[in-house]
């Protein structure tokens, strides 16, 4: 069953939900769920590069990033073309470079919300340790007064 209705997100008109555009997308969400695979499709949401390159850029071997990178292309993150014997890669569109930058903010804000929540618990703590010692006072001027 395909949806086939749009509605309108962060500016981008986007179909609605269907079971083969989660499928889709999980997909890509799991070839980008590498730090390395990550690292290339940041490095070549910015620049076509070799794969000689590209393994200099994330410390593998020449074999490991051919891997992630034939990962990345099954996921349509990547495109290549051959250049005599080289093959250079580069990021299908500037919608990878979106992709990225999202998980950076979802990051960012994840961080913010657990930075925001441990502060609110130590500011709990240190009012509950502040209280502590006044309810004492309190209670000792109750037991010398009776």
């Amino acid at each position: 069953m395909r949806a086939t209705g749009y509605h309108i997100c962060m500016g981008a008109q986007v179909a609605s939900w269907d079971e083969e555009r989660a499928e889709r997308s999980v997909a890509v969400l799991k070839a980008v769920a590498d730090p390395s695979r990550y690292r290339l499709l940041w490095a070549l949401s910015e620049h076509e590069l070799p794969v000689s390159r590209l393994a200099e850029l994330i410390e593998a071997h020449v074999a490991a990033t051919s891997q992630h990178l034939a990962k990345l292309r099954a996921a349509g993150l990547v495109t290549s073309r051959r250049e005599g014997t080289r093959i250079f890669y580069r990021a299908t569109g500037p919608q990878v470079r979106t992709l990225l930058e999202s998980a950076v903010l979802a990051t960012d804000e994840a961080v913010a919300a657990a930075d925001a929540e441990l502060a609110g618990a130590v500011e709990a703590a240190a009012a509950q340790e502040r209280s502590v010692p006044a309810r004492a006072a309190r209670v000792r001027r109750t037991a010398t007064e009776h």
